[in-house]
């Protein structure tokens, strides 16, 4: 395909959703792609089964964890008004932030909770709080319920906690409230004229919910909650937008900070850094991770991505510098993400002439297992790890701290937290694929699959990290 062909891109992503919606009961699906000064938005299926309201390329949708280079650029604007400095402390801006293990806190910088390296152990920490104060009820609920799972700048571990303080650092050092916030110095710069941070401001235009399959007919059902408590905004639980204002702020950080309106949003010192690498686990299940940003590599080409899960829905955002493009995505059941890493790979190989190369090439036979045996704890989460039958299997459970996390979790998981158990199959020590996917699954997004071991010592796997979290040898 040539550079000018987004036309031809239009048809396919709208031929593929159809074909992908109707195929897995995804009632509804929006997609845009930016590329080299051209744009186009393909809208497909209905935003609500409960109203029939259809699925528009202007529908708003929730975007999940992208908050988070949102949330980062935030951040990284502060530190260019030379209001925080991301080597300090974050004590130093915010007193009051505390673990439950003493003094850990103290140890945590700025950059690394927007590096996913502060290791606080908060990943199912749900306090139910709304306002103007729910940011600091999160923070101070942090000091009696949550440890850490590692020293700061030691591991790499996926975190909606150091993206929920850093949202209250904000407001510490701003004096406005993180939504306030978000629409002065993000929506506003960027032209994310049909952005908000409310059900009470979405409700005022089309806005798509999430669904669940019902287990026993597989129909799509809304879901019973739309979004999660405001104590979760800055990783994701309650900012709206749609396609075109992702793309504006995709755009924004392909430009080095400048909006395509032709604001500065952000210095193009702190939005290379953001795109730079700040942490590799060296696992291919674990991309390399700048700040707010995963650098997902396909071969020698970047791609800049955060996904975001909101109750029975997907988002995703990607941005690849080489190529001046920036893909967004938004399906209305958690399915979708298979159908965004289509099109993601399908941009890429097709429409970039990327060649993306086989990630997982074979499975090995005579790995001892025995290292990874064992039982695994986070925030509220065990999983235990045995051998059956020459392979890994997982159980995992769900363990809820009190009634209102516990509502929240399942609310938000749609009903159900418990999963079967997962075998595993190795592919070589520390690193196991999920059994009876083609390796081929692993190429794309959906890498985060694998799961993988690290720090054996004396014939023990001290860490398990699957989705980029990491859950620590009990």
């Amino acid at each position: 395909m040539n550079n000018n062909a987004l036309h031809t891109v239009e048809a396919w992503i709208r031929e593929q959703a159809a074909a992908y919606c109707d195929a897995n009961n995804v009632p509804g699906f929006v997609a845009g792609v930016h590329h080299a000064g051209e744009q186009v938005v393909v809208a497909h299926g209905t935003a609500n089964v409960t109203t029939g309201a259809p699925m528009r390329e202007d529908t708003g949708f929730l975007f999940g964890s992208v908050t988070k280079v949102l949330t980062t650029t935030l951040v990284l604007q502060q530190v260019d008004r030379g209001l925080l400095d991301l080597d300090a402390p974050v004590v130093t801006y915010l007193p009051e932030f505390a673990l439950a293990v003493p003094g850990a806190a103290d140890k945590i910088l700025v950059r690394h909770l927007i590096s996913h390296t502060n290791g606080i152990d908060a990943d199912l920490f749900f306090p139910d709080a709304e306002g103007r104060d729910a940011l600091k009820t999160y923070v101070t609920g942090l000091a009696d319920s949550c440890g850490t799972l590692f020293e700061p700048g030691e591991q790499l571990s996926y975190s909606n906690g150091g993206m929920i303080v850093a949202g209250r650092l904000l407001e510490a050092v701003t004096g406005m409230s993180f939504p306030d916030l978000l629409e002065r110095d993000v929506y506003a710069p960027v032209g994310m004229t049909d952005s908000c941070t409310s059900a009470r401001q979405a409700i005022l235009r089309g806005t798509a919910v999430g669904h669940f399959l019902n287990p026993e007919t597989m129909a799509a059902e809304p879901t019973g909650m739309f979004m999660l408590p405001d104590t979760w905004g800055p990783a994701g639980g309650t900012p709206i937008g749609t396609v075109a204002d992702l793309l504006a702020f995709g755009r924004t950080h392909l430009a080095g900070g400048v909006s395509p309106s032709g604001t500065r949003v952000l210095s193009a010192g702190s939005t290379a850094l953001m795109q730079q690498t700040s942490h590799d686990m060296e696992t291919p299940n674990v991309p390399p991770m700048g700040l707010g940003w995963v650098r997902y590599p396909f071969g020698d080409t970047t791609v800049l991505a955060m996904s975001g899960a909101s109750p029975g829905g997907v988002s995703i955002l990607c941005v690849v510098p080489e190529h001046d493009l920036v893909f967004t995505a938004f399906g209305n059941t958690s399915g979708a993400i298979m159908l965004q890493d289509q099109i993601l790979q399908r941009l890429l190989s097709e429409h970039l002439g990327v060649q993306i190369p086989t990630l997982v090439t074979d499975v090995a036979q005579d790995v001892d297992l025995t290292p990874y045996v064992g039982t695994y704890r986070s925030n509220q989460l065990r999983i235990d790890v045995s051998i059956v039958e020459g392979q890994l299997e997982e159980r995992t459970t769900y363990e809820p701290a009190d009634e209102s996390q516990e509502r929240i979790f399942t609310e938000f998981a749609g009903g159900t937290t418990s999963a079967p158990p997962q075998r595993y199959v190795p592919i070589r020590p520390g690193l196991f694929a999920p059994a009876g996917y083609p390796l081929e699954t692993f190429d794309g997004y959906l890498r985060l699959l694998l799961v993988s071991y690290h720090d054996v010592r004396d014939g023990q796997a001290r860490f398990r990290n699957g989705g980029g979290r990491l859950t620590r040898r009990a």
